[in-house]
């Protein structure tokens, strides 16, 4: 048998079993919130979920992986495209401050732990890379754009 016929026959499974744990749950819901029923499709609902999520990465994660294995010219772009995001995490951080910033309410935060220095450094960070990376796609678009111009 083909790959793409055992391929084909998964995936029609996948999907029934997916339909057939929708329509019981939707059989079974009921506006009585401790209903054991309810809840007992609900997670098992959300469980199938998860595993065809987890399923799905993993799967995504290997081929990417073996095509770049594979393929020298995949294997160079994909080691350009990370060395390019870690020096745009590495500037970010060198830019960004670990004050901790001042609005209404931020000293629950930091009394209770969940800002600090260290955070409100990465969060700086993010920002500043979330802005450089803005700045690019904006340079990149205009780019494209002047030079299909001059085509």
């Amino acid at each position: 048998m083909k790959l793409e016929k055992v391929l084909s026959i998964v995936l029609w499974v996948l999907l029934a079993v997916s339909a057939v744990l929708i329509v019981s749950m939707m059989t079974n819901i009921s506006e009585n919130e401790a209903d054991p029923t309810m809840g007992a499709w609900i997670n098992t609902t959300l469980t199938w979920s998860y595993i065809l999520l987890g399923v799905g990465a993993v799967i995504a994660i290997v081929f990417a992986l073996m095509n770049t294995f594979t393929d020298r010219e995949a294997a160079k772009k994909g080691l350009i495209t990370l060395v390019f995001g870690a020096i745009v995490l590495a500037i970010s951080y060198v830019l960004a401050s670990d004050a901790i910033p001042q609005f209404f309410g931020v000293e629950k935060f930091v009394e209770d732990g969940t800002l600090t220095n260290s955070v409100s450094k990465w969060i700086g960070t993010t920002l500043i890379a979330s802005y450089v990376l803005l700045g690019l796609s904006v340079v990149a678009i205009a780019a494209s754009a002047v030079t299909r111009v001059f085509k």
